[in-house]
């Protein structure tokens, strides 16, 4: 086997010497390079959008072609989106993965044990879909949100009659359809009170907004 000039492993042939890693952060990024690269392999980045373009402009100085990064929540998705864009090769690593891979060092950074580990091809890329099925998978989870935040409004509407006893339910099929909301909610000043309501329904009957 090829024996390594970096990362004191002789018995694993580097696949990736010009590769790169993150450990993503909610404030701040740490990047690490290969060391033969750069005199300062290791470095620290902000979150800011002008700070991921100084992240790609050190990546591209450094002759990176491949970038891994490892993060649990969402704070990787702009890091992601920007280096994809200037056109590196960037991979999202399970952070379960990453810890699972035996010979970790103690004085090892997260930054510099992903940057092992992806130079010698050890690390599995989780699934990214291109970017116009990202987009279209973004306006559907927002639509079905909508939709379960309607139906709670509806039931939150169904509670408020029910208390002033305008058992509206009982009458039409769908309370927010036309004939429900012409029914529950008055037009003009003058049908505020229509002969369909029960008179001992007043301002008294609605309870105060807290």
């Amino acid at each position: 086997m090829t024996k390594s000039a970096t990362g004191g492993h002789p018995d694993l042939k580097m696949v990736n010497p010009a590769a790169a890693a993150i450990d993503i952060g909610s404030t701040m990024h740490m990047a690490a390079v290969n060391p033969d690269a750069c005199d300062m392999p290791v470095r620290a980045f902000g979150t800011f959008t002008q700070d991921l373009h100084d992240l790609a402009d050190w990546f591209d100085a450094c002759g990176v072609t491949s970038v891994a990064m490892e993060s649990t929540g969402v704070y990787w998705i702009p890091a992601f989106e920007v280096l994809e864009a200037r056109g590196f090769n960037v991979i999202l690593v399970n952070a379960r993965y990453a810890k699972n891979v035996p010979g970790r060092k103690t004085d090892v950074s997260d930054a510099g044990w992903l940057l092992q580990l992806h130079s010698y091809g050890l690390l599995r890329g989780s699934f990214r879909p291109a970017a116009e099925i990202a987009t279209l998978r973004a306006y559907l989870r927002q639509r079905e949100r909508l939709v379960e935040y309607a139906a709670a409004h509806i039931q939150h509407m169904q509670k408020a009659l029910m208390e002033m006893n305008l058992q509206l339910h009982h009458v039409v099929s769908d309370i927010t359809g036309a004939t429900g909301s012409a029914s529950s909610v008055p037009s003009s000043p003058v049908s505020a009170t229509p002969k369909c309501w029960p008179h001992t329904v007043t301002s008294a009957a609605i309870p105060p907004s807290r």
